[in-house]
């Protein structure tokens, strides 16, 4: 099955399957990003170490984002000696504070949470042009990890990520997109914000009822 795209959002094609994936059947499905008027448009989802983005752990001197939301802190390591190019990216908005005051827009349980492109009432944010997408095969889609939404077409990542649920990972998007970090502290806040009430809103899905909002987000 196919999940919708959030409104404009970057694509990530859902082949949603039941095997393979572990826990919670949606290790396969796809994301898109939802884009504000750079271009790209909305899918997009690490703790280091033990179940948590395969092989993205624990270099000394890698950046370290602090992400405080409305539900609770989680601090994210970044990659940048094997995802250079996907790293500078995001820590470009990172440090231009592009990301406060941004809202999860689609929280799917069981699979990943999305953010990054758009503020409260679902109002999308104009973006820096798209990045080529990034790959490195020691870095895996597993628990908590970061990776970049996009479109269908590969080279479409602009600022909209997403950080995947799943216990047992999501495997079926290695390869495909750009895991570029893994959560190191607040997996309860993930679990949190993956357990919120969702709704549809006009075209939009898996939208959290009460918006959950990311009130900074900076290097630590």
């Amino acid at each position: 099955m196919e999940r919708a795209a959030l409104g404009v959002f970057f694509w990530l094609v859902c082949a949603c399957s039941s095997g393979g994936g572990g826990a919670g059947g949606a290790s396969d499905a796809g994301l898109d990003a939802a884009g504000g008027s750079g271009g790209a448009t909305p899918d997009s989802g690490g703790a280091s170490g033990s179940g948590g983005a395969s092989g993205a752990g624990g270099a000394v001197g890698n950046p370290v984002v602090e992400f405080e939301t409305s539900l609770g802190t989680m601090a994210i390591e970044l990659d940048p000696e094997r995802l250079p190019v996907t790293t500078a990216n995001f820590l470009s908005y990172v440090d231009e504070g592009f990301y406060s005051g941004t809202i999860f827009h689609r929280v799917i349980p069981g699979f990943v949470i999305q953010g990054g492109g758009f503020q409260s009432g679902l109002v999308p944010k104009a973006t820096k042009p798209p990045i080529a997408l990034e790959i490195h095969p020691e870095v895996k889609h597993g628990y908590g990890a970061i990776s970049m939404a996009r479109t269908s077409l590969p080279d479409s990542a602009t600022s909209q990520f997403f950080l995947v649920n799943n216990p047992a990972g999501a495997p079926g998007l290695d390869g495909d997109y750009a895991a570029f970090g893994s959560l190191i502290e607040g997996s309860a806040v993930l679990d949190a914000i993956s357990a919120v009430p969702t709704t549809t809103q006009g075209t939009y899905q898996d939208v959290p009822v009460t918006e959950v909002v990311v009130l900074s987000a900076q290097r630590r």
